[in-house]
This record gives C-alpha cells, sequence and structure tokens, in this order.
C-alpha cells in the first residue's frame, strides 16, 4: 500500500501541510492519535493568530483547519503512527501494518514535561493536570496551583481565575518569563497569588490532592500550601519516539531540518513545534507546513 503523503499529526502543521499537498494535488492523509487541533485544541483563547482580531478558540480554530484540509480531499485518521523509517523509500507502521510513502511529513508537536517530584504521577488525575482548558471547570470555587514562570504557565493561571477562587502561582525564581503583558496582567488580577523564588518538594493529599510541600530557593524554608489542584507547565519535550537514530535532532531532541523543512533522511520532512526553532506558536506551526508541504511537493515531482 502506497499514499502520495502521509503527515504524522494533526496540529495546525500537520492540517496546514496537508491543505497544501491537497490543493498541489496529491493524496494527502494525516494520521493523529488525539486531538485534531493538537495542543492548540486544548486552549482556550488564542489571540494571536491572524485574523481573529478578537480571539479564538483552539478547538473551534483546529476543526476549522481541518475542514479546510478536507475541502481539499486530505483525509484525517484517527490513528497512531508507531514508526517512521526510510528502506527504498519513506514508510511508516501504523497498527502494525507498513505503509509507504511518496513523501512524509512528520508534525507531531510537543508534551508537556513533568517536574517529577513525589505525588506528581500519584495524583495524575486526581488533581494533577497538564491542561487548565480540560480540567480548569472542575475547581470552580475552589484553590488551585500552577507551576512555571514561561508564557504557557501566566496564560493559564489567568484562564484559571475564571473558574477558580484562588490560584496560586509557584515559580523558582524572583522574575517570570513570560512576555512582558502577561507578567503584568498576572500582577494585576487579584484572584492570582505570587509564590516566587519557591520550588515544588512534593504532592500532598489523600484520595485526592490537598496541596503543595514548597521549599524557598532563598532560605530553604519549607512550607504547605493548600490547593485542590495543581496545573505543571515546566518545560517541553519533542514527541520523536517514532523517529530511529538516522534522523538528526538538537541537544533537546528536536527535529533538525533546513529552511525547506527537510530533514537528514530523503523524502521526510519535520514542520512545527517538532522542529528545531526558536518560536513555536500556532502562525508558526502552519507557516511550516506550507513549507514541509511544498517542499513534499517538489521534492515528488523530482523523484516520483
Amino acid at each position: 500500500m502506497e499514499q502520495e503523503v502521509i503527515v504524522v499529526g494533526g496540529g495546525p502543521a500537520g492540517l496546514t501541510a496537508a491543505l497544501y499537498a491537497s490543493r498541489s494535488g496529491l493524496s494527502a492523509t494525516v494520521y493523529e492519535k488525539g486531538y485534531v487541533g493538537g495542543l492548540a485544541a486544548t486552549t482556550d483563547i488564542i489571540d494571536n493568530y491572524p485574523g481573529f482580531a478578537e480571539g479564538v478558540n483552539g478547538m473551534e480554530l483546529g476543526e476549522k483547519m481541518k475542514q479546510h484540509a478536507e475541502r481539499f480531499g486530505a483525509k484525517i485518521v484517527a490513528s497512531e503512527v508507531e514508526r517512521v523509517w526510510r528502506d527504498g523509500g519513506p514508510k511508516v507502521l501504523v497498527k502494525g501494518e507498513t505503509i509507504a510513502a511518496g513523501a512524509v511529513i512528520v508534525a507531531t508537536g510537543w508534551s508537556p514535561m513533568r517536574l517529577g517530584v513525589p505525588g506528581e504521577e500519584e495524583f495524575t488525575g486526581k488533581g494533577v493536570s497538564y491542561c487548565a482548558t480540560c480540567d480548569g471547570p472542575l475547581y470552580r470555587g475552589r484553590t488551585v496551583a500552577v507551576i512555571g514562570g514561561g508564557d504557557s504557565a501566566l496564560q493559564e493561571a489567568i484562564f484559571l481565575t475564571k473558574f477558580a477562587e484562588r490560584v496560586k502561582l509557584v515559580h523558582r525564581r524572583d522574575e517570570f518569563r513570560a512576555a512582558p503583558f502577561l507578567r503584568q496582567a498576572v500582577r494585576d488580577n487579584d484572584r492570582i497569588e505570587l509564590h516566587l523564588s519557591k520550588t515544588v518538594v512534593a504532592v500532598k493529599g489523600g484520595d485526592m490532592v490537598e496541596g503543595l510541600e514548597l521549599e524557598s530557593k532563598k532560605t530553604g524554608a519549607r512550607e504547605f500550601v493548600e490547593a485542590e489542584g495543581v496545573f505543571f507547565y515546566v518545560g517541553i519535550i519533542p514527541n520523536t519516539g517514532m523517529l530511529g537514530p538516522e534522523f538528526d535532532k538538537d541537544e533537546k531532541g528536536f527535529i533538525v531540518t533546513d529552511d525547506a523543512c527537510r530533514t537528514s533522511v530523503e523524502g521526510v520532512f519535520a514542520a512545527g513545534d517538532v522542529r528545531s526553532k526558536t518560536l513555536r506558536q500556532v502562525v508558526t506551526a502552519a507557516g511550516d507546513g506550507a513549507c514541509a508541504a511544498m517542499s513534499a511537493y517538489e521534492y515528488l515531482e523530482t523523484h516520483g
């Protein structure tokens, strides 16, 4: 079985790649194991995507991208690609079946990093979460904690104030790494309580999360902070488990490509947040998807 273009991942990069490939006359199939729209679909409001002056719900944007790709003939398949490699040509493994492709575009994005403290794994799904949009409404009128100091942490802390009575924002430094306007928005929000220069020692609770044990980085003193929910935003890891060592990656594991989104493996391209680059946003993911699709088109014109 052979397909012209296989896209691994159905986030903004993958859906845009499928749109551009299909619009160029190629048959394109997207394999997505989770949400269509990727992590963007778990974001309440995306307010920096061009053309949506009032912002747009992430799930709504993902659905619009899916419909746009399907309009030109792209197929969206709810399944996981277990492996990507080259053996006489690009190939993928899906449910134990090897599928040959003219070109493969890897657009698998990233997953949230775990802090690895005691209680984190034990209470995942019992008060520990990595998605405020998914689980925020469960904490209406309650107290929650957000761990992290980047854009995602501050955005989600602000979002959680729509539901929670109190949001305790814990960061290991004195200053946040987030954009200045987010820093100011957090400081201006009277529902957000700052716990700076503190690290999480453990997540505590009985059947469910009851709070956090924190340690001051300045004095070493420890304290217990009550919270019924804890949301971790401490970093990201690339979703590249399906790729072998023949793919060049940077020191953090993101796929190295050239400006045309070509990987080190002939006929395989990478797009979006899984790629080694400086900025990871929905708009840059979409741009990568278009670039990768057109590079795949040119590759197939030459090698097809």
